[in-house]
């Protein structure tokens, strides 16, 4: 029996899940869980660092009480586009910066020396403003201190994982979603980081999910009591260890649900057709070197600000509490675009949500059922415009759905992204990111061959749920509606 430990950190929470391997099922508990919220500090927003690492101490430390015997494997995932700067000593300069500051302008300031056009043809991103290329310019712009002084950039979770381990690398998955990646070449886009004048010497060497990557630092597994640990590289984009733990087969799309859904399909190489980019489509990269043709949707962040909105004003409501009154409010009553560029930013959303509706000659939903049943809807069918622009894409039919993630707990939403796109919609796992993180591990110590045999794996370890749709006139009108909004 193996013993592996996947930290799967989100924006607003982390977790350290056990998964436990005897080569035909795993089986994942998890071991600690914590917050994970940014913080404002000089009109800039920063995740704290030292807390996150001190987080992934105490889930190797929780591992360590569990008395399983020594630890075999651990690995990294979080969400992607964000770094921290290391100095020449490899100590840190300053808490990374969250991409909840960005701002268009940051867009706007790089296309005068690299138009979008050219920063799609090189790397495939879509643009979206919280991009690393857009962070980074802005420090440049700004001639930021701790630029200037970096000797090194990791993206967050390869930042973690060299204060675990001492290695500095970056994984390339993670890579992809900088925007500074070069998918023709196989490198980091050099000609784009040149012209901006970025530092070129930050960007570290390039590894891939599957590989090991060192082991926990000698007076850290001294520390703990622990052994030292092989360290592997996995899928450290949430979304692509999500991605490789999806089960299903033949011919269809995927969404990782959570605080964004990524709506998307697998492929061998980048598509950086005009279609890709008019939609605002990325390709970002598979654990198995691949491409994610995939769109950002903006998911279930509308209803977690809505939900601490409501908590600042006296009311906690729980999740499966918003989906009852959910179910009670009038169906299709209203309709938003979940990435109206309002929506981006915190605070005030179910204001924001009210003066969408009033603004476009909708119902405006006043309850908190009709506040969360708007936002539901609008999400199952944004999905539908996103099948369609992939399929667009292909040039083929996709007969499915597959959702995996957090999001796939709400069940009427799943109903809902059914009975919108018209097809059938398969949920599980929920832990996709957690269990595709430890099969990578898996994979790091030859445990798994590859990944056909990594989701063969979640098969016999996994159960899903198939719903059925339901398509009526009321989704097809409500779809037309949702166009005419965009």
């Amino acid at each position: 029996m193996k013993n592996y430990l996947a930290f799967d950190l989100g924006a607003s929470n982390g977790r350290a899940i056990l998964g436990r391997f005897d080569g035909e099922r795993i089986e994942m508990r998890e071991l600690h869980r914590f917050e994970n919220n940014y913080i404002e500090m000089n009109g800039v927003y920063y995740w704290d660092l030292p807390y996150l690492y001190n987080q992934l101490k105490l889930g190797l430390l929780a591992f360590k009480n569990a008395g399983l015997g020594e630890l075999d494997c651990f690995g990294i995932d979080t969400w992607g586009v964000d770094y921290g700067l290391l100095d020449r000593n490899g100590h840190l300069l300053g808490n990374p910066r969250s991409y909840r500051g960005a701002v268009d302008a940051d867009m706007e300031a790089v296309w005068k020396t690299v138009p979008f056009e050219t920063l799609f043809a090189r790397t495939g991103i879509a643009t979206m403003n919280f991009n690393t290329v857009y962070q980074l310019y802005r420090r440049k712009r700004e001639d930021d201190a701790a630029l200037r002084e970096a000797e090194t950039m990791l993206m967050m979770p390869d930042l973690l994982g060299y204060f675990l381990t001492g290695e500095k690398k970056s994984e390339y998955t993670n890579a992809t979603t900088s925007m500074l990646y070069n998918p023709t070449l196989h490198d980091w886009d050099r000609e784009t980081i040149r012209e901006l004048g970025l530092p070129e010497k930050i960007f570290a060497p390039i590894d891939r999910a599957g590989t090991l990557r060192g082991r926990l630092r000698p007076e850290l597994a001294e520390e703990l009591g622990l052994n030292r640990a092989a360290f592997a590289a996995v899928g450290t984009h949430d979304t692509a260890s999500a991605v490789a733990a999806i089960p299903g087969s033949g011919s269809f799309a995927f969404c990782s649900s959570g605080t964004w859904s990524l709506f998307g399909v697998e492929t061998d190489r980048p598509i950086l057709t005009d279609a890709v980019r008019n939609s605002n489509f990325s390709n970002e990269g598979t654990i198995q070197g691949g491409f994610r043709p995939l769109k950002n949707i903006m998911g279930l962040w509308l209803i977690q600000e809505c939900r601490r909105d409501w908590i600042k004003a006296g009311t906690k409501y729980s999740w499966d509490e918003l989906v009852r009154q959910a179910q009670q409010a009038e169906p299709l009553a209203s309709v938003i675009d979940p990435d109206y560029g309002e929506f981006f930013a915190g605070g005030n959303m179910e204001k924001k949500i009210r003066d969408f509706c009033r603004r476009t000659g909708q119902k405006v939903p006043q309850t908190v059922g009709e506040i969360a049943r708007c936002i539901y809807e609008s999400l199952a069918l944004k999905y539908r415009w996103a099948l369609e622009r992939l399929e667009e894409i292909k040039g083929a039919r996709l007969d499915a759905l597959n959702i995996v993630g957090g999001g796939i707990q709400n069940k009427l939403l799943n109903q809902m992204a059914a009975d919108s796109i018209g097809r059938p919609v398969v949920t599980g796992p929920v832990e996709g990111a957690a269990i595709g993180n430890l099969l990578a591990q898996a994979m790091a110590t030859g445990d798994v061959r590859d990944l056909a045999e990594l989701r063969a794996v979640v098969r016999r370890s996994e159960q899903v749920e198939t719903w059925e749709p339901h398509h009526t006139q009321a989704w097809e009108a409500a779809y037309q509606k949702l166009l005419s909004l965009q």
